[in-house]
């Protein structure tokens, strides 16, 4: 039987919603959470290509996502 790597640390993320949130969190809420990091970090990366080959830029650079994050978040905050 092959063991499957997971994708990330379950405990490690429901540690880090409780110290924020300060409350305890359901069963799945730490998956959800990795989900809405995933789809940001998706979008923020389309966003700043996108900036990137508009200022010419060859490769996606710092610049670039650092120009889109603001913008991204905001969208993101729901």
């Amino acid at each position: 039987m092959v063991a499957t790597q997971k994708l990330y640390p379950r405990a490690t993320v429901k540690r880090i919603v409780k110290a924020h949130a300060g409350r305890n969190i359901s069963k799945n809420t730490d998956v959800l959470v990795f989900l809405d990091y995933i789809l940001f970090m998706q979008e923020l990366m389309r966003e700043a290509s996108i900036r990137a080959r508009r200022s010419g830029e060859k490769s996606i650079s710092a610049r670039s996502i650092r120009k889109v994050t603001e913008s991204t978040l905001r969208r993101m905050r729901g």
